[in-house]
């Protein structure tokens, strides 16, 4: 009979969620375990649309519930008002957490005071005539208490009632409680701690990424980014805590440790960022090869952020990307090392992009400033370089004939469907340190036959071959009429991108 009456006066509290988005206990049972003795009450503090606190006392199977708007005072002089809610389940009265965005009630919710109580009369003919009198044996809230309900307005569906304190050995009029106790009574956390622990990282999305233009483009709709010569990565922030993914999905936390912890302190959760990890070269200029050796040496890394993809659990990359930039910018709090907000310049590409090559910069990204997120190659982001740049499989290497030297040039192809077209040799671009890498990796991955689809009869006659997962990056002046790299220099490895994911980048007109 008690079960069955509160289903009944669970009604409104179920109708009122989606328990397969809210961990709210859809249960009318208390934890198991729990020891029945004096009726339970519960004090919860709730950052919803406004602070409150949601006080609670069990009576007839369920928790009879008002919301606090200004907390429980104990100074019999202040009549707080408690605006009577939907009764809730029994098992609420251990409910801690955060409830999602879009949900009713949507915010944080703290156990802040729990204990027993006793009513003075029966509590049943008190909610009916609208005066409850009491004593509370809390933690925090103890001694007599009175729930009086206000005269409403005619048609006022609420309830307004006021909470009282009486004038006894526990009641004071110096001080604030709730200025007095700020944490969980069950987990000792603050409220902002409840908040980031029920946030999950963001899981890795595949990034959007440029296609490569022969000019920039033209107009006021777009917005002009550095391109930065480094390695991309989403950063991924929850709980006080950061993941950061390569552009493949690899996570490389550990390697990215400075970053990772940057991030992790920054005052957000449930967020994905998108972003470029750099070291600067003597000249001040993001450079892939001076990257390469600061993961070697452990030297400081930078990172440069320029979109989000998720803001506190929410999902916006529907967003334009003026609207994305600048809650970024706001979050990130101006330039700090080693997260540096990307800047952009509205329009003008083209004068910017003139501007970047004659300095020696690498080139421009184009975004288009209403564009949404969209994951994979897109023609809303336009790279347009100042040099050539070229990711490119190694295959193999010409031997040098001279001595303490290991390797002559090394051997580079792209994909062309499920074949490796060769694209020539490099050998210029190696220190001492990177030959010794690349031939030790050589031995390790050494084949005979070729991974190349054609090779040059005059090349292949001396060619050591090896198993084709090395990336490398190579700059040069131009592709040949047949195809092969001219002038091509050795950048470094890329081991953020597979080798069959490489191919040719054809340069396309800006529209």
């Amino acid at each position: 009979m008690a079960r069955r009456q509160a289903e009944t006066l669970l009604k409104e509290y179920r109708t009122k969620r989606d328990f397969s988005k809210t961990r709210e206990p859809d249960d009318h049972r208390p934890a198991r375990g729990t020891k029945k003795t004096a009726p339970v009450f519960v004090v919860q503090k709730h950052d919803a649309t406004r602070l409150h606190y949601d006080f609670r006392l069990e009576w007839d199977g369920v928790l009879k519930s008002w919301a606090v708007t200004k907390g429980p005072s104990l100074d019999p002089s202040e009549n707080r008002l408690a605006v009577r809610t939907e009764d809730h389940p029994l098992s609420y009265g251990s409910f801690e957490g955060t409830i999602p965005k879009g949900q009713y009630g949507a915010g944080t919710v703290m156990l802040w005071d729990k204990g027993h109580w006793e009513p003075e009369d029966d509590p049943g003919q008190g909610l009916k005539k609208g005066k409850l009198t009491f004593t509370l044996h809390g933690e925090r809230l103890k001694g007599k208490w009175s729930l009086v309900r206000m005269s409403g307005k005619p048609g006022e569906k609420r309830e307004n009632w006021l909470l009282i304190k009486a004038d006894d050995e526990h009641s004071s009029r110096r001080g604030d409680v709730l200025r007095k106790y700020t944490k969980s009574i069950e987990s000792s956390r603050t409220m902002r701690k409840i908040s980031v622990s029920d946030v999950e990282l963001p899981k890795w999305r595949e990034p959007q990424l440029a296609t490569l233009a022969d000019a920039a483009p033209d107009g006021e709709g777009w917005l002009t980014e550095m391109k930065y010569d480094g390695y991309r990565a989403l950063i991924a922030v929850a709980a006080g805590a950061a993941r950061i993914y390569t552009r493949n999905g690899q996570d490389w936390t550990e390697r990215f440790s400075e970053i990772a912890e940057a991030a992790a302190g920054l005052p957000t959760s449930g967020t994905l960022m998108d972003s470029e990890i750099v070291a600067f070269n003597a000249d001040g200029k993001t450079d892939f090869s001076s990257l390469q050796k600061a993961l070697n040496s452990g030297r400081a890394l930078s990172c440069f952020v320029f979109d989000l993809l998720e803001e506190e659990g929410e999902d916006v990359t529907s967003l334009p990307l003026h609207e994305r930039k600048r809650r970024l910018e706001k979050l990130l709090g101006g330039e700090s090392e080693p997260l540096i907000f990307s800047a952009h310049v509205a329009g003008n590409a083209s004068e910017i992009h003139r501007s970047l090559c004659s300095a020696g910069y690498e080139g421009i990204i184009a975004k288009r400033a209403n564009s949404s997120y969209r994951s994979g190659r897109t023609k809303s982001w336009l790279k347009v370089k100042c040099t050539n740049r070229q990711e490119l499989v190694i295959g193999g290497y010409s031997p040098s004939d001279k001595r303490g030297r290991p390797f002559a040039s090394i051997l580079l192809g792209a994909y062309e469907g499920n074949a490796l077209i060769y694209k020539g040799r490099v050998g210029a671009g190696f220190d001492e340190d990177m030959m010794e890498k690349l031939a030790a990796s050589f031995r390790k991955r050494a084949r005979k036959t070729a991974p190349f689809a054609d090779v040059p009869r005059d090349i292949a006659r001396q060619a050591r071959y090896v198993t084709p997962d090395l990336v490398a990056e190579i700059e040069f002046t131009e592709f040949t009429s047949d195809g092969m790299v001219r002038h091509g220099v050795f950048k470094g490895l890329r081991h953020d991108k597979g080798a069959r994911e490489v191919v040719v980048e054809r340069g396309s007109k800006a529209r």
